[in-house]
């Protein structure tokens, strides 16, 4: 046991001490194009509005690259997260639904790369939103359209734009172990311009506790503009409980095939690789 751990702490300093390389821009805004993981097609925009149940898991350091997708240095103790389709960077409340604690997140990356998870957090945040150890859990993920904005405007990026000048973004973070408070801030990116007049937008760290509001899961296949789209869709996966209901959000009705539901993660995801394979797109994993 002694020998393992030893190991273990040896591969750490190890990767610590790897040299990290430039990187490879300034801080940008970022929507990008669509794209396909495991068969489940995801659709990058800019929202203005963006409220979400679904499953998220942990970013693994030993496997993330040096810099996310809007170019800022990625660190396993950053208030950050990573989002198959949110405009990047944004803020968003990241709210554990089987503990009720949430708290607020920069989404920075694209991700997770795996089908049917909504989020991907970094291991600060996974603790501090007390996950569970197979870091898989039930979330909602609300934009916060204000702090978003703040964001952008620091960019001196109005949306959709790709460009920036070099910027300063600030996050909570920790520093190594006991080297710095839980709300210590610390900079990541490329450092401001003398004079640029880009102000800081710093996350608290703070947790709030709200009422727990675990449910059950469903596959969920949503955007039908009529409901007999939607029976239609239903009808080809006729050995799964399934049934069409109306889809919240949106300027007009809109609806959605619910299967379901399931009790586990394991299930959920079967039911997923299922219709999947039935070749039906755009399926999610959705709380209800």
């Amino acid at each position: 046991m002694i020998n393992r751990f030893i190991l273990a702490l040896s591969a750490f300093l190890a990767s610590c001490a790897r040299p990290v390389p430039p990187p490879p821009g300034p801080v940008t805004f970022t929507v990008g194009n669509p794209y396909q993981i495991g068969g489940e097609w995801r659709y990058p925009r800019d929202y203005n509005d963006y409220n979400a149940t679904g499953l998220a898991t942990v970013i693994d350091p030993a496997t993330a690259p040096p810099y996310t997708a809007d170019n800022e240095r990625f660190s396993p103790s950053a208030l950050a997260a990573a989002s198959p389709v949110l405009q990047l960077p944004c803020i968003v409340t990241v709210t554990n639904l089987v503990t009720g604690q949430s708290m607020d997140v920069r989404v920075n990356d694209r991700g997770p790369d795996i089908p049917g998870r909504i989020l991907a957090v970094t291991p600060r945040v996974a603790r501090m939103l007390q996950f569970p150890p197979g870091g898989v859990v039930e979330v909602e993920v609300k934009l916060n359209q204000p702090l978003s904005m703040q964001l952008v405007n620091m960019l001196g990026q109005g949306p959709k734009l790709t460009a920036a000048p070099v910027a300063s973004i600030t996050a909570q973070a920790l520093g190594a172990p006991g080297s710095s408070p839980e709300g210590a801030a610390q900079q990541i990116g490329p450092a401001a311009q003398t004079g640029s007049g880009i102000q800081n937008v710093t996350l608290p760290g703070t947790i709030t506790q709200g009422t727990p509001a675990p449910g059950p899961l469903y596959v969920q296949i949503p955007g039908f503009g009529s409901v007999s789209d939607a029976f239609r869709v239903m009808a080809r996966v006729p050995a799964m409980q399934a049934s069409v209901v109306p889809q919240e959000g949106g300027d007009r009705p809109y609806w959605a095939v619910n299967i379901g539901p399931y009790h586990s993660v394991a299930d959920a995801d079967a039911a997923l690789r299922q219709v999947l394979a039935d070749g039906i797109s755009d399926p999610e994993i959705v709380v209800r």
